[in-house]
């Protein structure tokens, strides 16, 4: 009988009952609720969803905070996007307040190639509740520009191509976390012989962090400049553009230090229920999703 009882425990330990496809803990890692987030989200003036872009369970949270916020904020929301640059906004508030098809915006705008299953969701639920969607993110071709030829290559660009991007000069501080981790990865730089251990020249490698910065700067601005008193703005962006509470976050702080800003980061873990301390302080919520999780792409 003994024996029975402690086979019996041991399958149930083994076999759990539920499979969770995620869990939220607080930035020292207590395990909290959806029902906090949405409760937080709702009082917050910006809202930064940190996604992996290729994650299903990403997007399905973005979308069902966007349908909670939308019920709880009466029509006081906004959406924003990195996934939409600043030059296609005329062609997806054409869509969203249904001037177009969505064939139209396909041909219109630079859309991502995993729009259709992870972006029109949304933006169609933006159509349907006649709810503002702001593309935020810098043209990529002037993020590239700053990558090759340093923030300097932005005082040439067009007059028209200027107000689709933050007010120059962009201040960028590489010491800052993120940047300073971008540069790292990319092999860093050895003073002697003035090149990364990986052969990257030491321009190139802080090129690249800035060309990041710009898209953050811009970013920042366009929330801004989108957002009114009462109103939620709730942007969804790549992990890297606000985790850490940097990024977007700081450059939002720049401007308007007592805006009220809630930021979810998202991982992969082995383990959801045992996130590790590398995993602390990344946000207000970190989303913690089953490394195995299958993807969008």
């Amino acid at each position: 009988m003994r024996l029975t009882i402690l086979l019996l425990c041991l399958l149930a330990f083994a076999f759990r009952d539920d499979k969770p496809a995620y869990r939220f803990y607080t930035p020292g890692l207590k395990a909290t609720s959806y029902a906090k987030l949405l409760r937080q989200a709702t009082e917050a003036d910006v809202v930064l969803f940190g996604e992996l872009h290729n994650n299903p369970i990403c997007h399905w949270l973005e979308f069902q905070l966007a349908k909670d916020l939308q019920s709880a904020k009466k029509g006081n929301l906004v959406l924003g996007a990195e996934m939409f640059e600043t030059d296609n906004q005329l062609a997806l508030s054409d869509y969203v307040q249904g001037k177009t098809t969505s064939k139209e915006l396909a041909t219109q705008a630079r859309l991502w190639p995993n729009f259709d299953t992870d972006y029109k969701p949304i933006t169609d639920f933006a159509r349907e509740q006649h709810i503002p969607f702001v593309a935020t993110n810098i043209p990529r071709r002037y993020a590239r520009l700053v990558s090759r030829q340093g923030l300097s290559a932005l005082d040439t660009v067009s007059a028209d191509a200027k107000r689709q991007i933050a007010p120059l000069p962009i201040s960028v501080d590489l010491t800052l976390p993120g940047y300073k981790a971008m540069m790292e990865m990319m092999g860093g730089t050895d003073s002697k012989a003035g090149t990364s251990p990986h052969g990257a020249q030491p321009d190139m490698t802080a090129n690249f962090a800035r060309a990041q910065a710009v898209k953050d700067a811009t970013m920042a601005y366009f929330i801004l400049q989108n957002l009114k008193p009462g109103q939620t703005l709730l942007h969804f962006n790549g992990d890297y553009h606000s985790k850490n509470f940097d990024g977007i976050v700081w450059y939002l702080r720049q401007q308007q230090p007592a805006l009220k800003i809630l930021t979810l980061s998202s991982v992969e873990l082995a383990d959801i229920e045992k996130p590790g301390t590398d995993n602390r302080n990344l946000a207000d919520f970190v989303l913690a999703i089953p490394a195995d999780m299958t993807k969008t792409y």
